[in-house]
Protein backbone atom coordinates (compact mmCIF):
# COMPACT_ATOMS: atom_id res chain seq x y z
CA UNK A 1 0.00 0.00 0.00
CA UNK A 2 1.25 3.58 -0.75
CA UNK A 3 1.94 5.97 2.43
CA UNK A 4 -1.21 8.01 0.74
CA UNK A 5 -3.87 6.44 2.38
CA UNK A 6 -2.25 6.33 6.14
CA UNK A 7 -1.22 9.94 6.15
CA UNK A 8 -4.63 10.98 4.57
CA UNK A 9 -6.60 8.99 7.40
CA UNK A 10 -3.98 10.83 10.03
CA UNK A 11 -4.87 14.13 8.84
CA UNK A 12 -8.73 13.64 8.84
CA UNK A 13 -8.33 11.44 12.62
CA UNK A 14 -6.95 14.87 13.69
CA UNK A 15 -8.65 17.58 12.35
CA UNK A 16 -11.86 16.73 14.76
CA UNK A 17 -10.06 17.09 17.72
CA UNK A 18 -8.13 19.91 16.64
CA UNK A 19 -11.30 21.36 15.94
CA UNK A 20 -12.68 20.41 19.17
CA UNK A 21 -9.35 22.07 21.41
CA UNK A 22 -10.26 24.94 19.50
CA UNK A 23 -14.16 25.75 20.69
CA UNK A 24 -13.10 24.36 23.90
CA UNK A 25 -10.14 27.15 24.77
CA UNK A 26 -10.97 29.81 22.01
CA UNK A 27 -13.39 32.14 23.13
CA UNK A 28 -16.70 32.15 20.99
CA UNK A 29 -16.57 35.75 19.95
CA UNK A 30 -12.89 35.26 18.39
CA UNK A 31 -13.69 31.85 16.54
CA UNK A 32 -17.00 34.41 15.01
CA UNK A 33 -14.88 37.26 14.59
CA UNK A 34 -15.31 38.73 10.75
CA UNK A 35 -12.06 38.52 9.39
CA UNK A 36 -12.60 40.35 5.99
CA UNK A 37 -15.54 40.55 3.92
CA UNK A 38 -14.61 37.63 1.51
CA UNK A 39 -13.50 35.63 4.15
CA UNK A 40 -14.76 33.44 6.61
CA UNK A 41 -14.30 33.50 10.47
CA UNK A 42 -13.07 30.40 12.11
CA UNK A 43 -16.67 28.96 12.95
CA UNK A 44 -17.71 29.61 9.73
CA UNK A 45 -14.60 27.17 8.37
CA UNK A 46 -15.65 24.93 10.57
CA UNK A 47 -19.10 24.88 9.31
CA UNK A 48 -17.72 24.50 5.88
CA UNK A 49 -16.25 21.32 6.55
CA UNK A 50 -19.07 19.75 8.30
CA UNK A 51 -21.28 20.38 5.38
CA UNK A 52 -18.84 18.90 2.69
CA UNK A 53 -18.32 16.24 5.36
CA UNK A 54 -21.45 14.27 4.09
CA UNK A 55 -20.63 15.64 0.48
CA UNK A 56 -17.17 13.65 0.76
CA UNK A 57 -18.70 10.54 2.33
CA UNK A 58 -21.97 10.29 -0.34
CA UNK A 59 -18.69 10.81 -3.41
CA UNK A 60 -16.51 8.08 -1.63
CA UNK A 61 -19.72 5.92 -1.92
CA UNK A 62 -20.43 7.09 -5.72
CA UNK A 63 -16.92 5.41 -6.18
CA UNK A 64 -17.22 2.49 -4.46
CA UNK A 65 -20.66 1.38 -6.01
CA UNK A 66 -19.49 2.40 -9.38
CA UNK A 67 -22.39 5.05 -9.84
CA UNK A 68 -20.94 7.00 -13.05
CA UNK A 69 -21.35 10.75 -11.72
CA UNK A 70 -22.10 12.65 -8.62
CA UNK A 71 -23.25 16.44 -8.99
CA UNK A 72 -20.81 19.62 -8.53
CA UNK A 73 -20.86 21.21 -4.43
CA UNK A 74 -21.99 24.46 -3.85
CA UNK A 75 -21.08 25.82 -0.56
CA UNK A 76 -22.13 29.10 -1.70
CA UNK A 77 -25.58 27.46 -1.81
CA UNK A 78 -28.51 28.55 1.02
CA UNK A 79 -28.89 25.06 2.49
CA UNK A 80 -24.82 24.95 2.73
CA UNK A 81 -24.21 28.62 4.70
CA UNK A 82 -23.56 28.85 7.85
CA UNK A 83 -26.28 28.85 10.74
CA UNK A 84 -24.76 31.93 13.22
CA UNK A 85 -27.26 30.32 15.99
CA UNK A 86 -25.12 26.83 16.62
CA UNK A 87 -23.02 26.79 19.13
CA UNK A 88 -19.38 26.29 18.56
CA UNK A 89 -19.23 22.66 20.37
CA UNK A 90 -22.04 21.45 19.14
CA UNK A 91 -20.59 21.84 15.63
CA UNK A 92 -17.50 20.31 16.69
CA UNK A 93 -19.51 17.46 18.37
CA UNK A 94 -21.12 17.25 14.64
CA UNK A 95 -18.36 17.18 12.52
CA UNK A 96 -16.58 14.72 14.75
CA UNK A 97 -19.70 12.20 14.63
CA UNK A 98 -19.53 13.04 10.69
CA UNK A 99 -15.98 12.14 10.55
CA UNK A 100 -16.41 9.25 12.29
CA UNK A 101 -18.62 7.87 10.17
CA UNK A 102 -16.45 8.71 6.81
CA UNK A 103 -13.01 7.37 8.34
CA UNK A 104 -14.72 4.15 8.89
CA UNK A 105 -15.05 3.71 5.35
CA UNK A 106 -11.77 5.45 4.17
CA UNK A 107 -10.15 2.56 6.42
CA UNK A 108 -11.33 -0.38 4.21
CA UNK A 109 -10.04 1.39 1.09
CA UNK A 110 -7.49 -0.38 -0.84
CA UNK A 111 -5.01 0.28 -3.69
CA UNK A 112 -7.35 -1.10 -6.06
CA UNK A 113 -10.41 1.20 -5.13
CA UNK A 114 -7.81 4.10 -5.44
CA UNK A 115 -7.87 3.22 -9.36
CA UNK A 116 -11.03 3.36 -9.76
CA UNK A 117 -13.22 6.49 -11.44
CA UNK A 118 -15.90 8.36 -11.97
CA UNK A 119 -17.24 11.91 -13.34
CA UNK A 120 -17.47 15.07 -11.59
CA UNK A 121 -20.03 17.54 -13.36
CA UNK A 122 -17.69 20.25 -13.42
CA UNK A 123 -14.33 18.69 -13.63
CA UNK A 124 -15.04 15.50 -15.78
CA UNK A 125 -13.33 11.92 -15.38
CA UNK A 126 -11.76 11.80 -11.35
CA UNK A 127 -10.45 9.02 -9.63
CA UNK A 128 -10.90 8.25 -6.18
CA UNK A 129 -6.93 8.50 -5.38
CA UNK A 130 -7.84 12.35 -6.38
CA UNK A 131 -10.77 12.49 -4.12
CA UNK A 132 -8.56 11.26 -1.19
CA UNK A 133 -6.03 13.39 -1.86
CA UNK A 134 -8.31 16.61 -2.36
CA UNK A 135 -10.64 15.54 0.62
CA UNK A 136 -6.71 15.83 3.30
CA UNK A 137 -5.71 18.70 0.94
CA UNK A 138 -9.50 20.47 1.88
CA UNK A 139 -9.38 19.92 6.10
CA UNK A 140 -5.46 21.59 5.79
CA UNK A 141 -6.83 24.20 4.19
CA UNK A 142 -9.99 25.32 5.76
CA UNK A 143 -8.07 24.47 9.39
CA UNK A 144 -4.93 26.93 8.10
CA UNK A 145 -7.95 29.41 6.55
CA UNK A 146 -9.58 29.28 10.49
CA UNK A 147 -6.25 29.78 12.13
CA UNK A 148 -5.46 32.61 9.94
CA UNK A 149 -8.63 34.02 10.71
CA UNK A 150 -7.87 33.49 14.48
CA UNK A 151 -4.22 35.31 13.95
CA UNK A 152 -6.23 38.45 12.89
CA UNK A 153 -6.30 40.49 15.91
CA UNK A 154 -3.02 40.09 17.35
CA UNK A 155 -0.99 41.17 13.86
CA UNK A 156 -1.43 44.27 14.30
CA UNK A 157 0.43 44.53 18.37
CA UNK A 158 3.26 42.43 17.24
CA UNK A 159 5.43 45.62 17.11
CA UNK A 160 8.79 45.12 15.52
CA UNK A 161 7.75 41.09 15.06
CA UNK A 162 5.20 42.67 12.43
CA UNK A 163 7.48 41.70 9.64
CA UNK A 164 7.44 37.76 10.65
CA UNK A 165 3.67 37.27 9.79
CA UNK A 166 3.29 39.69 6.43
CA UNK A 167 2.31 36.23 4.82
CA UNK A 168 -0.80 35.95 7.06
CA UNK A 169 -2.26 38.96 6.88
CA UNK A 170 -6.35 39.10 5.28
CA UNK A 171 -6.78 42.37 3.39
Amino acid sequence: MTTILPWMIAVLETTPERWSRLVQNIPDELLRRPVASEEWSAIECLHHLTATESVKLSRLQAFLTGQPSFPVYDPDAAENRADPGVRSSELANEFARRRSASLKSLRDLTEADLKRSSRHSQFGPVSLDQLVHEWAAHDLNHTVQAERALMQPFLTGCGPWIEYFTDHFVK
